[in-house]
């Protein structure tokens, strides 16, 4: 049975002989495929009727067809509706799996619907995959006991010789327990003027619980993720993969001991995509300073080593670090035109300027420049106003959140 909560969002049941409803994609769809044949279409329409009548070959060639879509240009320049024909493929595709009792790739399928495709079905592919991965944890064995990503302190000076260089050594970024909010907006957000608050997010489930890889299996394994690969997104041998959680985590906990390039799960929506973690959370009220509104949720999760090389981002963020610890450097946006930005425009907000190995001669005024740092440690939050430059290494494993927010244009102009 089907039903409908009482915010209008969607529910999906599966019933007795196995069948994940869609009620809302199947009253949709036949306006959907006309709109998509309008488009030119037609092909992938005929293939979409046939995959709706559980026709798993049509169901795969319609979602080839609308990734090939997806993929004919630059990602703004693809027509909207085909990324609603491409969630509509994964939806009728992950029908079958589940018919099928194939719960994993019913998730999958659904993962990917998510993260490529568009808005139209969003609530209608979180219900399903509720459903399939209440058949799918059945099979995972909840007696395991907590497995800790970071289960100790670490020494400092034993990893300074990894920072870049004169990291701590000049003004580190203040720390404050608790701090108002008309503390926060007199001295940190009007002023544009870093921070680090203590003691905000004891609250926070997260605390107690990202730390345990087991958690983070039973509640998000099975989901599929984007993940980056190699040094970080500046350098050619970069690239990007999707893999499911469980998979991230075991690439995290043989980081250390193998060879394998390091995995990082960076700036992506994962609480949009994942809403038990979603529920881990707390917006802090300090991003509601400014009478703005918030912009972006974004996961950082990775093991030690990672690094986001010196850039900045146009609006106010709160970084808070949830497992592990980070070195944090920054500039202040002042000093944007001695930072050498990129002058390609999809580049333009970060540095030509590799901190971990500073070319003297290519950019001999970085050395001079001043900055401030810290150690974000777990339970820490740090404020970094608009426009400042940050580069930020992992000391241990480490899960933060970072979250955006714009504030209004009189108190930000």
């Amino acid at each position: 049975m089907s039903t409908s909560s009482p915010d209008g969002k969607f529910t999906v049941a599966g019933d007795a002989d196995g069948v994940l409803e869609t009620p809302y994609l199947n009253s949709e769809l036949p306006n959907l495929l006309h709109r998509i044949a309008e488009e030119g279409g037609y092909a992938y329409a005929t293939m979409a009727s046939l995959a709706a009548t559980g026709d798993i070959r049509a169901a795969e060639a319609a979602k080839e067809m609308a990734w090939e879509q997806l993929h004919s240009g630059p990602w703004n320049s693809v027509v909207p509706i085909w990324r609603d024909a491409y969630s509509t493929s994964c939806m009728h595709l992950a029908k079958i799996h589940y018919g099928n009792c194939e719960f994993n790739q019913a998730i999958k399928v659904l993962d990917m619907g998510i993260i490529m495709g568009g808005m139209m079905f969003r609530d209608e592919l979180n219900a399903a995959i509720s459903k399939a991965m209440e058949k799918a944890r059945r099979s995972v064995d909840k007696s395991e006991s907590e497995i800790e990503f970071v289960s100790g302190d670490i020494n400092v000076a034993e990893v300074q010789h990894l920072l870049p260089r004169k990291s701590l050594s000049c003004k580190l970024v203040g720390k404050s327990s608790a701090l108002s909010l008309e503390a926060f907006l007199k001295d940190h957000y009007l002023s544009g003027s870093p921070v680090v608050i203590r003691d905000s997010m004891d609250h926070w489930p997260a605390k107690n619980k990202w730390n345990d890889m087991n958690y983070l299996r039973m509640v998000a394994g099975f989901r599929t993720i984007p993940v980056e690969v190699g040094k970080n997104y500046l350098c050619p041998e970069w690239k990007q993969e999707l893999i499911t959680f469980s998979e991230f985590i075991e690439r995290i906990r043989s980081n250390d001991t193998t060879t394998v390039e390091t995995t990082y799960l960076a700036q992506h929506q994962l609480f949009d995509q994942i809403q038990e973690l979603r529920q881990d959370i707390v917006i802090p009220d300090y991003c509601f300073t400014g009478g703005g509104e918030i912009r972006s949720l974004n996961a950082w999760f990775g093991p030690a080593g990672t690094v986001t090389p010196l850039h900045h981002d146009p609006h106010h963020n709160i970084l808070a670090q949830v497992v592990g610890k980070k070195y944090v450097r920054l500039y202040p946006a002042s000093l944007a035109d001695e930072l050498y930005p990129h002058s390609e425009t999809m580049l333009c907000n970060s540095s030509q300027v590799d901190l971990d190995n500073i070319d003297e001669k290519e950019f001999p005024k970085i050395l001079d420049l001043e900055f401030q740092d810290c150690i974000l440690e777990e339970g820490e939050m740090l404020y970094i106003p608009p426009k400042w430059w940050h580069y930020v290494r992992s000391l241990t494993t480490s899960f933060s959140v970072s979250f955006w927010w714009s504030g209004s244009e009189k108190l930000d102009g």
